[in-house]
């Protein structure tokens, strides 16, 4: 298969002309390593290459819906057995994998190929991906902005043509800011939906979720398919859906109530790109026929943000002393940014700490009530368009400062000063509309349905209730059909002008 070839197909699409014996898997895996051989100098989207792991794999026959599809892994709570997973911290860069993550074993059941690991920021802790472990990911459509994060090698690498789909996980939005960075489709699936065992089950509380990023309504619709579903660690079951998800592609949503926001849940500006956008698609819900209304939740964005970083220093500080333990290594093995959210973890006591989770049901109490209103809540996705690579750095007083605090080991003044809280939260303003689903648990999704004047993909995001993924993929379909997406390609890599769009 050429690589001309390979990019006329989503995943979808490759599993059908490989069952039918148009194409072999090997042939297809050589076509997507070529591609990624291609435009991975420029992107840094893949750290970790697979393709012995990946070869072996399609020389033995495959099962599944989705057999001898290539696919990449982000480098992150999805572990390949014998392969690193380095979470993007360099103390974990060679500490292979015991075992798969039960996400990638129902991967490789559905038949997927994995032949990568991509790039995020460390721990997934940023909405850029630019890591000292391994430095910055780039954006396809401008490689001086951002891909996003924290899924951003995973989303650069797609919407590049490395692969129809790649891995993705969504803690605060890292799902669906890298999709509204490179005009993709990112899913995130509800609280439960989706496995993160075998060595965690509910991981923030159940606010982070594995998923994917895909070019194409079908292939989310099937990649969900594929792995959702209870595991022995599940803390509880959810319901199953009606039908699988891959039903709901082309199926009418019937006539929705949608209510819409254009406004920061933080109060601070949001771009006119972005407005733009979220109008843009207020007036083609109402073009087929949907209800809407110019009209938000009655939710405290400061408070949930706040409540939220309670969690988020927590995590940082577990997650940074797990690492000493496991490898034995000191704070050189992380960078700094880490090291003081760490340190805001500490300096709470478990009281704070059970407060701010108490306070996550307020906010869930108020999103419920406005779901009993609309079925579909609509803002941006992201506050402007993708930021410039390092756009997002601390100034370099405030990185001393923080190095200095770390040092003398005083985390109540670290806490006291404030200094780590307003950074966090400057940077937030970029991202303010993507904790809520996170922090409730909800389903959400990023469509790639406005571009800026200069190029740039700017998603908008749909936020569902409890429950809600079938209701999303059929809007998603809808919305693909009305305005479709996946025939734009990223003028910064080289694509053949006579390659049609995927399907």
């Amino acid at each position: 298969m050429r690589v001309d070839e390979y990019l006329e197909h989503d995943a979808v699409g490759l599993a059908g002309l490989i069952r039918e014996g148009q194409v072999g898997a090997a042939d297809v895996l050589d076509a997507a390593v070529a591609r990624c051989e291609q435009v991975d100098p420029l992107l840094n989207a893949v750290v970790r290459p697979m393709y012995e792991e990946a070869r072996r794999r399609v020389a033995r026959p495959l099962d599944g819906p989705l057999a001898g599809v290539p696919f990449l892994l982000k480098d992150l709570f999805q572990d390949y057995a014998g392969v690193p997973t380095s979470a993007g911290c360099r103390a974990l860069r060679e500490l292979p994998a015991p075992r798969h993550a039960e996400v990638v074993r129902r991967w490789l059941d559905a038949g997927l190929v994995p032949f990568g690991k991509t790039n995020l920021p460390e721990f997934g802790a940023k909405g850029v991906t630019e890591p000292e472990a391994f430095g910055p990911a780039r954006n396809p459509w401008n490689p001086g902005h951002t891909p996003g994060g924290s899924s951003g090698g995973s989303a650069a690498a797609v919407a590049a043509g490395v692969v129809p789909a790649a891995g993705a996980n969504d803690g605060g939005g890292s799902i669906r800011i890298p999709a509204a960075c490179c005009g993709l489709v990112g899913l995130k699936p509800g609280r439960g939906r989706v496995p993160f065992g075998p060595d965690m089950a509910e991981p923030m509380h159940g606010a982070a979720v594995n998923g994917t990023v895909t070019r194409t309504v079908r292939d989310t619709a099937a990649l969900l398919d594929a792995v959702a579903g209870p595991e022995p660690t599940s803390p509880f079951p959810i319901a199953p859906p009606e039908r699988p998800y891959a039903h709901e592609v082309g199926r009418a949503p019937g006539r929705l109530r949608i209510g819409f926001t254009d406004r920061s849940p933080l109060g601070t500006p949001v771009h006119p790109e972005a407005v733009a956008a979220v109008r843009s698609a207020a007036a083609l819900l109402e073009e087929l026929g949907h209800d809407v209304v110019e009209d938000g939740p009655d939710l405290d964005g400061r408070r949930l943000t706040e409540d939220f970083l309670t969690l988020w220093y927590g995590s940082m500080a577990a997650l940074v002393e797990g690492v000493k333990e496991q490898t034995g290594c000191g704070d050189e093995g992380f960078e700094a940014d880490t090291l003081m959210l760490a340190a805001m973890g500490r300096a709470m006591s478990a009281a704070d700490y059970v407060r701010g989770a108490d306070r996550w049901n307020t906010h869930t109490l108020a999103l419920s009530a406005y779901h009993a209103r609309y079925d579909l809540l609509l803002t941006p996705t992201i506050a402007g368009p993708p930021v410039a690579v390092g756009r997002l750095d601390p100034p370099r007083w405030l990185r001393a400062a923080e190095r200095a605090l770390v040092r003398t080991g005083t985390e109540r003044l670290v806490a006291a000063t404030g200094l780590v809280t307003r950074e966090v939260v400057n940077n937030l303003t970029a991202t303010p509309f993507t904790l809520t689903a996170n922090l409730t648990g909800t389903p959400a999704v990023s469509l790639p349905l406005h571009w800026t004047e200069r190029g740039l993909p700017l998603g908008v995001q749909f936020i569902a209730a409890a429950g809600g993924e079938s209701l999303l993929i059929r809007l998603a379909s809808q919305l693909e059909e009305a305005r479709p997406w996946a025939h734009r390609r990223p003028g910064a890599v080289p694509f053949p002008e006579h390659a049609p769009a995927p399907g």
